[in-house]
């Protein structure tokens, strides 16, 4: 019996990689067992569930519905035993080793983290993290994935599979290089006296421009992109060149920009940013500490 229980175990922590990697071959380098081996233990665990689990495509795999409910299931519990022991050791009061994998965006990274990651690191200096640097969906295919413990950034839709914990918001302010004729007005800026001047924004597959172009759209008013820039601080620096004007969330500006601010709350909401965490997910003891510096309540709350 003990045998049977560690064959499971290794069935089901094979399985749970290879849904991860969607990838025979990269989750046998990961567990340092030949291809062969991992598809003998799949086809192995699926005839003890009765169930296929994957669905076959070459080289890469995708959960079927069954293999999606199982992998819920049993994620959090190999992911415990695989944590053990410095589960076991947080639980003595020490935690000096391990890891914590986090994803956020370029705005997140810059902005938002630095604070939070040297008072993380002063606290625990034998945590390495991992600060995963994503764009558009890539942080919630991550996180789903169980790629990455957790994900820091705004959030518009909010799946039933995520939680998402707010602790920070900030407006949207237009920006303008200080000699622009919009950096002058002495009445409030409207989106009227935007709308002849060409806008920078980011890429069109970003929030942002999506924020944007509904707010024009509801006051049934034009606007034209004079430039597609990735990443604030170059946006910044083009409206300080006077190459367009910007919106932006008031998060980039450090105060050592030479441009012009301009508070635009009355059409833009204020953009939150957040934890966002998979529901159901084991967290390690490195994991924990973090997403408690943010909400001590955290793990109290019935989630």
């Amino acid at each position: 019996m003990h045998y049977y229980k560690q064959t499971r175990y290794k069935l089901l922590r094979t399985f749970c990689v290879v849904a991860q990697k969607e990838n025979i071959t990269h989750a046998a380098e990961q567990l340092h067992i030949s291809q062969p081996t991992v598809s003998l233990q799949i086809q192995a665990l699926e005839r003890e569930m009765g169930e296929k689990l994957l669905e076959r495509r070459g080289p890469s795999v995708r959960l079927t519905p069954e293999g999606k409910v199982l992998y819920q299931l049993v994620q959090p519990i190999t992911a415990g035993i695989d944590s053990l022991k410095d589960t076991f050791a947080a639980s003595l009061g020490k935690m000096e080793k391990g890891e914590l994998n986090i994803a956020a965006g370029q705005s997140t990274a810059l902005y938002v983290l630095p604070d939070y990651l040297r008072r993380f690191n002063e606290a625990y200096p034998g945590i390495r993290i991992n600060l995963h640097n994503v764009a558009g969906q890539s942080g919630m295919k991550m996180l789903l994935d169980d790629q990455v413990d957790l994900a820091v950034g705004p959030l518009l839709q909010i799946p039933d599979s995520i939680i998402y914990k707010p602790f920070v918001s900030f407006g949207s302010i237009l920006i303008t290089a200080e000699n622009h004729p919009l950096a002058n007005l002495k009445q409030k800026v409207t989106l009227e006296d935007i709308s002849p001047y060409g806008l920078i924004l980011p890429p069109r597959n970003m929030s942002t421009w999506r924020m944007v172009d509904t707010v024009f759209r509801q006051h049934e008013l034009q606007y034209s992109v004079a430039m597609e820039a990735g990443g604030w601080e170059i946006v910044k620096r083009y409206v300080e060149q006077g190459l367009g004007v910007s919106i932006v969330t008031e998060v980039c500006l450090t105060g050592h920009e030479r441009i012009s601010a301009i508070p635009l709350n009355d059409y833009f909401p204020s953009r939150s940013y957040g934890l966002i965490v998979r529901r159901g997910k084991f967290f390690t003891p490195q994991a924990k500490r973090f997403i408690e510096m943010f909400d001590e309540h955290f793990f109290a709350e019935d989630a």
